[in-house]
């Protein structure tokens, strides 16, 4: 809830790190409700690049969150986690590339301990 949000910066938070989403228009939304309730500090997107085919469902099941029906229809199409990594980091590399062009402050990455592909994004990106 905006309200909660805005009291923990006017607490002193100096920046916000989104949940993990998957449309950046979702992001580019929520800066927009966030400003228009005051809420001025750096706010930080977080991606999650997808690493395994069923991740398809459990990300939507446990963060509440909606794939884009274009990369659910390309996870879905995946034989084995190694297609899905694939299709993962090039979605993560794709979103990355939009948010950095509308100037994002920073990028924030969801790992989960699976860092492999990192170095990958970042070189793509940067």
């Amino acid at each position: 809830d905006l309200k909660y949000l805005k009291q923990k910066v006017d607490a002193g938070a100096e920046y916000i790190v989104t949940q993990m989403f998957f449309d950046n228009k979702v992001y580019y939304e929520f800066v927009e409700k966030c400003r228009a309730v005051g809420i001025t500090v750096p706010i930080i997107p977080g991606i999650k690049p997808i690493h395994m085919k069923n991740q398809l469902t459990v990300l939507p099941k446990i963060f509440n969150i909606k794939l884009p029906q274009e990369l659910a229809a390309e996870l879905s199409k995946c034989k084995n986690n190694d297609e899905a990594r694939k299709i993962g980091t090039e979605w993560a590399i794709y979103q990355s590339k939009d948010l950095v062009a509308h100037n994002v402050p920073s990028l924030h990455i969801y790992t989960y301990g699976i860092s492999d592909n990192v170095r990958e994004i970042i070189k793509a990106v940067f």
